[in-house]
């Protein structure tokens, strides 16, 4: 399938009245298959939007947010990341990420321990807690993973990770990510 990125003029019509001299008003939706084929879009975003409710529904009884999942997620996988390390793979600002990793430092989900040979670096480190919450999140999450892919019947999940590795390979910071982590889909051994 090829996924055409052009838009067809044709299929947007602009409708705009004596009243609506400085906006025209589109009146017919874009189609699902035209010049751009919609199904994968909407696919994507409802296929994310109840992947990340899952996790949403758990992290709501401690006040967090998906920030924190995502930091929580990190820091689990890799403990002992330095903050620098940590803003590169979230791509976030400072600011974000502050507010947000003081809450679970302050809260005992994480701690903040300066680096061995440099003690101005901050590295982190998830507490039992943390690890805990992290391993909850994680199991909601691959609960609705494995009922999806079982519901494909595929035998060879190659091409799903394949194609998720290719939606998600754009920047360095996961390229790395996927590199350190043997992120793949080879069979172990």
């Amino acid at each position: 399938m090829v996924l055409t990125y052009l838009m067809d003029t044709t299929a947007v019509r602009a409708e705009s009245t004596k009243e609506e001299t400085d906006v025209a008003v589109v009146r017919d939706p874009l189609p699902t298959l035209g010049a751009l084929d919609f199904r994968m879009i909407e696919l994507l975003f409802f296929a994310y939007r109840e992947f990340t409710a899952d996790a949403d529904s758990i992290l709501v009884r401690y006040g967090f947010g998906r920030a924190h999942h995502r930091v929580l997620h990190f820091v689990n996988r890799e403990p002992g990341l330095t903050i620098a390390e940590l803003l590169e793979i979230l791509q976030i600002t400072k600011q974000s990420l502050s507010r947000v990793l003081r809450q679970l430092i302050d809260e005992d989900f994480i701690r903040q321990i300066p680096g061995d040979e440099d003690r101005r670096q901050r590295r982190l480190y998830p507490t039992m807690k943390g690890r805990e919450l992290a391993v909850e999140l994680s199991c909601a999450q691959v609960r609705r993973i494995d009922q999806a892919l079982a519901e494909t019947g595929a035998e060879d999940l190659g091409p799903i990770a394949t194609f998720l590795a290719s939606m998600a390979n754009d920047r360095e910071s996961a390229r790395e990510w996927f590199l350190r982590k043997d992120i793949s889909w080879k069979d172990p051994a």
